[in-house]
């Protein structure tokens, strides 16, 4: 890092927005307004939720994909097509199974024309750099996922690139495998031995950006967009413990569980009605019971700091807080500050029986979430008490993507079942009253 960085950025992201078509009136946006400088001899991350656009945004720096709008620079002039000197690492090792770890490394420098002599040598060279020395004649069923991982590595390094992409390349590996990796990773760069300039990683994983990286971009989600920007102060090697690396994780938790400013409500229509296309992440009701039931309980007794909560139930961000998020939706608990807090409906729900549980996220869903509200008032006043999917998954696509539109509809099917709200006839795609009881 130090001494490393240029006058004139290596990449300049300006004001960038991808979205793709949807149909022949409307377009879904994926990323919004993005703009991002890369210069060289740092290390920065893309951190948000899955869905977010950060792999997109990945795609776009790398060449392989032309934003919709705004444009991409590679060292001052605008990019067309691949970028000259970029690599990239995924989270699937995407090696090739049929050949050796040696001829896997390799398989760059031969897409480049370079001779079979300086190819070895150079490939050999790398695979020692990431400690698989031993290993060229390997094939990757030979290999554990982390050694696969530093194949992958290998590859990526081993043609030298001015900015190494890396997405996501340690959330397919045990925890323990992923940290060996991470800290080898550090090491090598803080020695310079990495042949790069630069990197630029997307993770979902707070500790591991604050760990990492020397910038931190924090996206907000539909559309992706640049919520924060964060220097990491931190020299390395970085302490976990240290009271100042755990402010930060806690800041950036904070930061992510903030809800956006509220814009005046618009008046509802009778099809769709103010909050009816908030988007919703498919989180089990089993999955938001075990929380409640974990939250009441010492050593939290009704409040948690996020960053501990994740780390005693060994999640990650992106899997705690679209739970901690939905309880909130419902009322159950509040998300504040980093911390998550048990509300007093939650707090009685922790402690009911199954059917008394029930009845409170039925309350829950019917007063709070205005899709299962509509879906059960369509259904009581029509006459077979039948209603089609469809035209309810029609509607949240008029305001989000095809994914989300189909995220959200499946989690209003599930938390509406268990609420015993209406059924659910998965061939027909259908919602009804059957076998519910609709008194009161």
């Amino acid at each position: 890092m130090d001494g490393h960085l240029a006058a004139s950025p290596l990449v300049e992201v300006c004001g960038c927005r991808q979205s793709y078509h949807k149909d022949s009136t409307s377009d879904v946006l994926v990323l919004d307004d993005v703009n991002l400088k890369i210069a060289s001899g740092e290390i920065i991350g893309l951190l948000g939720r899955s869905g977010s656009g950060k792999s997109t945004l990945l795609r776009i720096v790398s060449g392989l994909l032309a934003p919709t709008a705004g444009e991409v620079l590679w060292r001052g002039a605008p990019l067309k097509g691949p970028a000259p000197g970029v690599a990239m690492v995924f989270q699937s090792f995407a090696l090739f199974p049929w050949l050796t770890v040696q001829q896997n490394v390799e398989l760059g420098l031969e897409a480049q024309g370079v001779g079979r002599v300086e190819r070895e040598d150079r490939a050999e060279a790398a695979i020692d750099l990431i400690g698989l020395g031993g290993y060229e004649s390997a094939y990757p069923k030979e290999l554990s996922g982390g050694m696969r991982q530093r194949v992958g590595l290998a590859r990526a390094l081993v043609v030298h690139p001015d900015l190494l992409l890396m997405d996501e390349p340690f959330s397919a590996l045990d925890v323990l495998t992923a940290e060996t990796l991470r800290t080898d990773l550090i090491d090598l760069w803080m020695e310079s031995k990495l042949p790069v300039k630069s990197i630029l990683m997307v993770t979902h994983n707070i500790e591991e950006a604050v760990l990492m990286c020397d910038r931190i971009l924090v996206f907000s989600s539909n559309p992706g967009r640049v919520a924060s920007e964060l220097a990491v102060p931190f020299p390395h090697p970085r302490n976990r413990l240290a009271p100042d690396f755990r402010q930060m994780v806690d800041d950036i938790y904070a930061l992510m569980t903030r809800r956006p400013a509220k814009s005046s409500p618009a008046v509802p229509t009778p099809a769709v009605e103010a909050g009816f296309a908030t988007p919703m992440a498919p989180v089990s009701t089993n999955l938001l019971a075990g929380l409640l039931e974990a939250l009441a309980q010492p050593p939290y007794e009704g409040r948690a700091d996020l960053p501990a909560l994740a780390g005693s139930l060994q999640l990650e961000a992106d899997e705690l807080l679209p739970m901690g998020e939905a309880l909130q939706l419902l009322h159950l608990a509040d998300l504040a500050d980093g911390d998550l807090v048990l509300t007093d409906a939650g707090k009685q729900f922790a402690l009911a029986d199954t059917d008394e549980r029930k009845a409170i996220f039925a309350t829950a869903l019917r007063a709070h979430v205005p899709l299962v509200a509509a879906i059960r008032r369509t259904l009581d006043e029509r006459w077979n008490h039948r209603a089609s999917a469809v035209r309810f998954r029609d509607e949240l696509e008029d305001h989000m993507s095809p994914d989300y539109a189909e995220d959200t509809l499946r989690t209003a099917i599930s938390w509406g079942r268990y609420a015993e709200l209406y059924s659910y006839d998965e061939e027909a795609a259908q919602f009804s009253l059957e076998d519910i009881d609709t008194a009161g």
